[in-house]
């Protein structure tokens, strides 16, 4: 194991890491660490928040404990660290007695440097006990938005970190977490009782992911192949609304040769634990899983993450396609939603007992805003997040690749709109509003008779969705607004003047196939036949390419089979060997000696030593 005690950041990074300069906001995290400073740094996914305390963890002379809430993970950052000459240990009930006593021993005699632990077992008096035996320098609490009930994953057990805290008060604490709004954020500080802390805010931007909304076909099997045979042969993850949709989209990949399994709460936990294992080892390709999993995935070479339907909020949906591309590698996030999808999640909230109906409600209301967008997806997701992006040329989106919205007259359906506003009170939302101009049979319009009113059915122009993204075109050129907590619909004064004017209104403005007519032609069309060629687009996402270097592309696919090998080898994924960037590396700088291997990204002493000889002979047989 490689003594780092006293050294500086820069040197662990290179020699235990194998990178030459920290990104975004770990350096600063790791001078408040080693300062003695609290501190909240909220960093997205696959942002490195790991070596924030694991660098600092390496320079002091005592112990980091780190709180995580899942064995997988737990499992997977020990792997990696003792992988790179770093002496770490997890304490849980996955562990056998004698194992459990060796590494107790191991953090006693100070060898151990880091130690994992879940936030039930912190608490434990055998681990309580442990800790009051060593030198405690540094608490960290990872994935800390459990520590809030607005937090996409609240767990209680994470308030109870706060008391064993000020146990040792002699330690920094350091809380990390990829997504967390202010509210969040607030939680966290108070709940971990953090001491004049610092919160810092690094960008939730993830610029390799493709951001991509497409309206649904028939079931969305089409368009979810086409993902797939754009990133033929590598690793992604498909979201299902439920169990029922998991096995049956599974199946039918299967059908089509695809490589794929299933995960969800129905499957027994050792098919569970599994499937799961079979995809974190590339033993699998294709996961499709209800919103049980990921949470525990560290796997960075995941590069499409699909959601079926469109999932019931803006923090699931970030935190789920933050999932893709951790290697910092494109990678694609394809989200495929239909009229029903908001209806879907609304009669889950009705079923449940336990949901904050306006809370979820407006959750809700925000991720509808955000699939029936028209500017920018990069500014609407991080506009959520309090993040102002101010867009650039090479945003990676769908709507940024196809260039501005056209301008197109849409005089009539915006005075159809108003019109049916005011004809319904201007009491209800956009999704009333929508039902009543498209001729929904929804109950409620029946029994207030708004079935009779003129405005019903009229909008033939477009589809629910296609409503949906002309509302917000309206919002956001002053037209309408929403107003309370139920975000009635109402127009403002520029609105309400044009409507009385009967100007001509011409806005940008772009829908997907939507008119009655097109709908009517797509429900005619023909069985679909399996593999489609794909259609060439300026939307397309951008995928890992050699430029027609054959070279360069022999040696990447035989360094992926050399990692596939040793990781068998070993009983670790692949990715704990070398991950996809790393490998890239390699290949671009083709190294010829052990020095010149140093100097690729990932590459630290033990990693040389280890791996060294086998990949310069690789290189070397080109």
């Amino acid at each position: 194991m490689i003594d780092c005690v006293g050294k500086s950041p820069e040197y662990v990074l290179k020699t235990v890491f194998g990178y030459g300069e920290f990104r975004l906001l770990q350096r600063q995290v790791i001078e408040n660490v080693l300062n003695g400073v609290d501190t909240l740094a909220v960093m997205p996914t696959g942002g490195g928040k790991s070596l924030c305390y694991q660098v600092p963890a390496l320079i002091f002379d005592g112990l980091t404990v780190v709180v995580s809430p899942l064995i997988s993970l737990m499992q997977d950052q020990v792997a990696s660290l003792r992988n790179s000459g770093v002496d770490a240990v997890f304490l849980n009930s996955s562990v056998d007695w004698e194992q459990y006593r060796e590494s107790m021993n191991s953090i006693r005699f100070g060898s151990t440097k880091i130690v994992y632990v879940s936030p039930e077992g912190l608490s434990s008096p055998r681990i309580n006990e442990l800790l009051h035996e060593v030198d405690v320098k540094c608490i960290t609490v990872d994935e800390a938005h459990c520590l809030s009930s607005w937090g996409h994953d609240f767990r209680p057990d994470y308030l109870e970190i706060a008391s064993v805290r000020k146990q040792f008060r002699n330690a920094v604490c350091l809380a990390l977490t990829a997504t967390a709004t202010s509210q969040v954020r607030d939680d966290i500080v108070r709940n971990l009782a953090l001491v004049n802390p610092q919160v810092l805010l690094s960008s939730f931007d993830r610029p390799n992911i493709f951001l991509s909304v497409k309206q649904k076909r028939k079931d969305g099997l089409e368009q979810i192949v086409e993902c797939i045979e754009r990133h033929r042969g590598e690793s992604g993850i498909i979201y299902c609304f439920s169990k029922k949709d998991v096995d049956s989209l599974s199946e039918k990949l299967r059908s089509l040769g695809y490589s794929a399994l299933g995960y969800h709460a129905g499957l027994s936990n050792e098919e569970r634990a599994g499937n799961q294992e079979r995809f974190i080892n590339d033993d699998v390709s294709i996961m499709v899983a209800t919103l049980a999993f990921g949470m525990g995935i560290n796997k960075p070479n995941v590069r499409f993450v699909i959601h079926q339907t469109m999932p019931k909020s803006i923090e699931q949906y970030y935190q789920e396609i933050g999932r893709a591309g951790r290697d910092g590698l494109p990678s694609e996030a394809l989200l495929l939603h239909s009229n029903g999808d908001g209806s879907k999640i609304r009669f889950l909230f009705d079923e449940s007992e336990n949901v904050d109906r306006p809370r979820a409600e407006k959750l809700l209301r925000g991720m509808e805003s955000y699939v029936s967008g028209q500017s920018c997806r990069r500014v609407e997701l991080l506009r959520y997040f309090g993040e102002d992006y101010k867009g650039r040329n090479d945003c990676c989106c769908d709507l940024c690749s196809m260039g501005a919205a056209p301008k197109r007259d849409l005089t009539v359906p915006v005075q159809k709109l108003m019109s049916c506003i005011i004809r319904t009170g201007t009491r209800f939302g956009a999704n009333y509003v929508i039902d009543v101009l498209v001729g929904s049979k929804n109950k409620k319009i029946l029994e207030r008779g708004h079935d009779k009113l003129s405005t019903y059915g009229i909008g033939t122009e477009f589809d629910v969705d296609g409503w949906k993204s002309l509302v917000e075109v309206l919002i956001l050129n002053g037209l309408l607004v929403k107003v309370g907590e139920y975000s009635v619909l109402n127009m403002t004064q520029r609105g309400l003047d044009l409507l009385r004017s009967r100007s001509k209104i011409e806005l940008e403005f772009r829908t997907a196939v939507s008119t009655v007519e097109e709908r009517k032609a797509s429900s005619r069309a023909g069985s679909i036949a399996f593999p489609k060629p794909e259609r060439k687009s300026s939307s397309q996402p951008k995928v890992i390419d050699f430029g027609g270097d054959e070279v360069s592309r022999n040696l990447f696919e035989s360094l992926k089979k050399w990692r596939k090998a040793k990781a068998s080898e070993e009983g670790v994924p692949p990715y704990i060997i070398f991950n996809d960037r790393h490998l890239l590396s390699i290949v671009a700088k083709k190294p010829r000696s052990i020095n010149e291997l140093l100097e690729c990204s990932g590459v630290g002493e033990m990693k040389t030593q280890k791996y060294g000889g086998e990949i310069l002979s690789l290189v070397a047989n080109l």
